[in-house]
């Protein structure tokens, strides 16, 4: 049986953001804080806690993405 090399290298993380909108574990804690939002009554502040939780996200993406581009370009 041929074996598969998983390794997700800091190409694939430069080219795509597969490795993040295809994680399942990901998509599920996604998935339970917006389940959770939609219960905040107060629309406002519920639009503006998404907001800031989505700036977060996109931080953090670019961060790991800047990271791995650094390492790649070591290479």
């Amino acid at each position: 049986m041929k074996q598969v090399n998983k390794t997700i290298t800091a190409e694939d993380i430069i080219k795509s953001q597969d490795w993040k909108t295809k994680n399942r574990i990901y998509l599920k804690q996604l998935q339970k804080f917006l389940d959770l939002a939609d219960n905040i009554a107060d629309e406002d502040l519920r639009k503006r806690i998404i907001y800031q939780m989505h700036k977060c996200d996109e931080t953090l993406t670019k961060m790991i993405e800047e990271i791995c581009e650094g390492l790649y370009n070591k290479n």
